[in-house]
Protein backbone atom coordinates (compact mmCIF):
# COMPACT_ATOMS: atom_id res chain seq x y z
CA UNK A 1 0.00 0.00 0.00
CA UNK A 2 1.22 3.50 -0.85
CA UNK A 3 1.72 5.90 2.07
CA UNK A 4 0.50 9.03 0.28
CA UNK A 5 -1.49 9.54 -2.92
CA UNK A 6 -1.02 13.06 -4.33
CA UNK A 7 -3.81 14.22 -6.61
CA UNK A 8 -2.49 17.32 -8.37
CA UNK A 9 -2.57 18.34 -12.03
CA UNK A 10 0.27 20.88 -11.68
CA UNK A 11 3.22 18.62 -12.44
CA UNK A 12 5.86 21.00 -11.08
CA UNK A 13 4.02 21.39 -7.79
CA UNK A 14 3.36 17.64 -7.56
CA UNK A 15 7.03 16.80 -8.20
CA UNK A 16 8.18 19.29 -5.57
CA UNK A 17 5.77 17.88 -3.01
CA UNK A 18 6.92 14.34 -3.88
CA UNK A 19 10.52 15.33 -3.21
CA UNK A 20 9.70 16.72 0.24
CA UNK A 21 7.60 13.69 1.18
CA UNK A 22 10.19 11.18 0.02
CA UNK A 23 12.81 13.02 2.07
CA UNK A 24 10.54 12.21 5.03
CA UNK A 25 10.60 8.54 3.94
CA UNK A 26 7.00 8.31 2.73
CA UNK A 27 6.18 6.21 -0.33
CA UNK A 28 4.29 8.39 -2.82
CA UNK A 29 2.34 8.12 -6.06
CA UNK A 30 0.79 10.89 -8.14
CA UNK A 31 -2.42 11.25 -10.15
CA UNK A 32 -3.09 14.28 -12.35
CA UNK A 33 -6.80 13.61 -12.92
CA UNK A 34 -9.70 12.58 -10.71
CA UNK A 35 -10.27 9.43 -12.74
CA UNK A 36 -6.63 8.34 -12.42
CA UNK A 37 -6.71 9.08 -8.69
CA UNK A 38 -9.66 6.76 -8.14
CA UNK A 39 -8.06 4.08 -10.29
CA UNK A 40 -4.80 4.22 -8.34
CA UNK A 41 -6.66 4.23 -5.04
CA UNK A 42 -8.76 1.24 -6.08
CA UNK A 43 -5.69 -0.68 -7.19
CA UNK A 44 -3.14 0.17 -4.53
CA UNK A 45 -4.87 2.02 -1.71
CA UNK A 46 -3.21 4.82 0.28
CA UNK A 47 -2.78 5.70 3.93
CA UNK A 48 -3.36 9.39 3.16
CA UNK A 49 -4.69 11.36 0.18
CA UNK A 50 -3.53 14.91 -0.61
CA UNK A 51 -6.25 16.19 -2.90
CA UNK A 52 -6.48 19.22 -5.17
CA UNK A 53 -9.96 20.41 -6.11
CA UNK A 54 -9.55 21.86 -9.60
CA UNK A 55 -8.74 18.81 -11.72
CA UNK A 56 -9.42 17.72 -15.30
CA UNK A 57 -12.52 15.51 -15.47
CA UNK A 58 -13.81 14.57 -12.00
CA UNK A 59 -12.99 17.36 -9.59
CA UNK A 60 -11.55 16.89 -6.12
CA UNK A 61 -14.95 17.04 -4.44
CA UNK A 62 -16.14 14.06 -6.50
CA UNK A 63 -12.96 12.15 -5.70
CA UNK A 64 -13.30 12.92 -1.99
CA UNK A 65 -16.90 11.74 -1.92
CA UNK A 66 -16.10 8.53 -3.78
CA UNK A 67 -13.18 7.60 -1.53
CA UNK A 68 -15.23 8.37 1.56
CA UNK A 69 -17.94 5.98 0.35
CA UNK A 70 -15.38 3.18 0.49
CA UNK A 71 -13.13 3.88 3.45
CA UNK A 72 -11.98 6.11 6.30
CA UNK A 73 -8.64 6.93 4.66
CA UNK A 74 -7.50 10.39 5.84
CA UNK A 75 -7.94 13.09 3.18
CA UNK A 76 -6.35 16.55 3.17
CA UNK A 77 -7.69 18.92 0.54
CA UNK A 78 -5.06 21.36 -0.77
CA UNK A 79 -6.64 24.00 -2.97
CA UNK A 80 -6.38 27.56 -4.27
CA UNK A 81 -10.14 27.82 -3.80
CA UNK A 82 -10.50 29.71 -0.55
CA UNK A 83 -14.21 30.47 -0.36
CA UNK A 84 -16.02 29.39 2.80
CA UNK A 85 -18.49 27.35 0.74
CA UNK A 86 -15.66 25.31 -0.80
CA UNK A 87 -14.13 24.58 2.59
CA UNK A 88 -17.47 23.56 4.04
CA UNK A 89 -18.23 21.36 1.04
CA UNK A 90 -14.91 19.57 1.37
CA UNK A 91 -15.35 18.98 5.08
CA UNK A 92 -18.97 17.86 4.68
CA UNK A 93 -17.86 15.35 2.03
CA UNK A 94 -15.49 13.86 4.58
CA UNK A 95 -12.13 15.59 4.20
CA UNK A 96 -10.10 15.67 7.40
CA UNK A 97 -8.52 19.06 6.67
CA UNK A 98 -8.61 21.85 4.09
CA UNK A 99 -5.38 23.75 3.37
CA UNK A 100 -5.19 26.83 1.18
CA UNK A 101 -2.59 27.32 -1.53
CA UNK A 102 0.06 28.59 -1.30
CA UNK A 103 0.87 26.63 1.83
CA UNK A 104 3.83 26.37 4.17
CA UNK A 105 5.49 23.00 3.48
CA UNK A 106 6.64 22.66 7.10
CA UNK A 107 3.07 23.04 8.36
CA UNK A 108 1.79 20.53 5.81
CA UNK A 109 4.50 18.02 6.78
CA UNK A 110 3.62 18.49 10.45
CA UNK A 111 -0.07 17.84 9.73
CA UNK A 112 0.82 14.72 7.76
CA UNK A 113 3.12 13.44 10.52
CA UNK A 114 0.36 14.05 13.05
CA UNK A 115 -2.15 12.02 11.04
CA UNK A 116 0.28 9.12 10.64
CA UNK A 117 1.14 9.17 14.34
CA UNK A 118 -2.48 9.22 15.47
CA UNK A 119 -3.79 6.80 12.88
CA UNK A 120 -1.04 4.32 12.20
CA UNK A 121 1.34 4.20 15.17
CA UNK A 122 -1.24 2.59 17.43
CA UNK A 123 0.04 -0.89 18.13
CA UNK A 124 -3.30 -2.51 18.89
CA UNK A 125 -6.76 -2.28 17.38
CA UNK A 126 -9.49 -3.36 19.80
CA UNK A 127 -13.15 -4.14 19.19
CA UNK A 128 -14.80 -5.58 22.28
CA UNK A 129 -13.37 -9.06 22.88
CA UNK A 130 -11.32 -8.89 19.67
CA UNK A 131 -7.75 -7.50 19.69
CA UNK A 132 -5.36 -7.17 16.75
CA UNK A 133 -1.70 -6.38 17.39
CA UNK A 134 -0.33 -4.73 14.26
CA UNK A 135 3.31 -5.08 15.29
CA UNK A 136 3.24 -8.74 16.34
CA UNK A 137 0.48 -9.46 13.77
CA UNK A 138 -1.52 -11.48 16.26
CA UNK A 139 -5.26 -11.76 16.90
CA UNK A 140 -6.86 -12.56 20.25
CA UNK A 141 -10.54 -13.40 20.56
CA UNK A 142 -12.18 -13.79 23.97
CA UNK A 143 -8.73 -14.04 25.56
CA UNK A 144 -7.41 -16.76 23.25
CA UNK A 145 -4.86 -16.32 20.48
CA UNK A 146 -6.16 -17.28 17.04
CA UNK A 147 -4.20 -18.91 14.25
CA UNK A 148 -4.32 -16.48 11.34
CA UNK A 149 -2.75 -16.58 7.90
CA UNK A 150 -1.17 -13.39 6.57
CA UNK A 151 -4.10 -12.75 4.24
CA UNK A 152 -6.66 -13.38 6.97
CA UNK A 153 -4.90 -10.92 9.25
CA UNK A 154 -4.62 -8.25 6.54
CA UNK A 155 -8.27 -8.72 5.58
CA UNK A 156 -9.51 -8.49 9.18
CA UNK A 157 -7.38 -5.40 9.84
CA UNK A 158 -8.67 -3.67 6.71
CA UNK A 159 -12.28 -4.35 7.68
CA UNK A 160 -11.76 -3.32 11.30
CA UNK A 161 -9.94 -0.07 10.45
CA UNK A 162 -12.90 0.81 8.20
CA UNK A 163 -15.55 -0.19 10.74
CA UNK A 164 -19.01 0.94 9.67
CA UNK A 165 -17.99 1.43 6.04
CA UNK A 166 -19.17 -0.82 3.23
CA UNK A 167 -16.12 -1.92 1.23
CA UNK A 168 -16.67 -3.26 -2.26
CA UNK A 169 -15.38 -6.74 -3.09
CA UNK A 170 -13.14 -5.29 -5.79
CA UNK A 171 -11.63 -2.71 -3.41
CA UNK A 172 -10.90 -5.33 -0.74
CA UNK A 173 -9.48 -7.80 -3.25
CA UNK A 174 -7.15 -5.22 -4.82
CA UNK A 175 -5.94 -4.04 -1.41
CA UNK A 176 -5.22 -7.52 -0.05
CA UNK A 177 -4.26 -9.57 -3.10
CA UNK A 178 -3.27 -6.85 -5.56
CA UNK A 179 -4.94 -5.92 -8.82
CA UNK A 180 -2.44 -8.04 -10.79
CA UNK A 181 -2.91 -11.13 -8.60
CA UNK A 182 -3.46 -14.50 -10.23
CA UNK A 183 -6.09 -15.27 -7.59
CA UNK A 184 -9.79 -14.94 -8.38
CA UNK A 185 -12.38 -12.81 -6.58
CA UNK A 186 -13.91 -15.98 -5.16
CA UNK A 187 -10.90 -16.33 -2.85
CA UNK A 188 -12.18 -13.28 -0.96
CA UNK A 189 -15.47 -15.05 -0.25
CA UNK A 190 -13.55 -18.04 1.07
CA UNK A 191 -11.40 -15.90 3.36
CA UNK A 192 -14.47 -14.08 4.70
CA UNK A 193 -15.97 -17.48 5.52
CA UNK A 194 -12.79 -18.51 7.37
CA UNK A 195 -12.73 -15.27 9.36
CA UNK A 196 -16.35 -15.68 10.38
CA UNK A 197 -15.60 -19.18 11.63
CA UNK A 198 -12.92 -17.71 13.88
CA UNK A 199 -14.51 -14.51 15.27
CA UNK A 200 -18.27 -14.99 15.02
CA UNK A 201 -20.29 -16.79 17.71
CA UNK A 202 -22.51 -18.16 14.93
CA UNK A 203 -20.68 -18.02 11.57
CA UNK A 204 -23.94 -18.74 9.73
CA UNK A 205 -25.49 -15.64 11.31
CA UNK A 206 -22.57 -13.22 11.36
CA UNK A 207 -22.83 -10.12 13.53
CA UNK A 208 -19.42 -8.54 12.98
CA UNK A 209 -18.62 -9.17 9.30
CA UNK A 210 -21.81 -8.57 7.40
CA UNK A 211 -22.48 -9.04 3.70
CA UNK A 212 -23.88 -6.06 1.81
CA UNK A 213 -25.52 -7.89 -1.06
CA UNK A 214 -24.38 -6.89 -4.50
CA UNK A 215 -21.65 -4.62 -3.07
CA UNK A 216 -19.24 -6.17 -0.59
CA UNK A 217 -18.69 -6.41 3.17
CA UNK A 218 -18.93 -4.25 6.28
CA UNK A 219 -17.45 -4.68 9.75
CA UNK A 220 -20.18 -3.62 12.17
Amino acid sequence: MTDILIVEDNRELADLLCDFLRMEHYSVCVADTGEKALQLYEQHGAKLVLLDIMLPGKDGFAVCGKIREQSNTPIIIISARTEKEDKLNGLILGADDYIEKPYDIDILLAKIAGIFKRRYSQEEVVDGDLTLNKVKRTVCYQGSKLNMTQKEFDLLLLLLENKGKTLTKEFIFNRIWGFDSDSELQTLTVHIKWLRQKIEKDPKKPVRIQTVWGVGYQFV
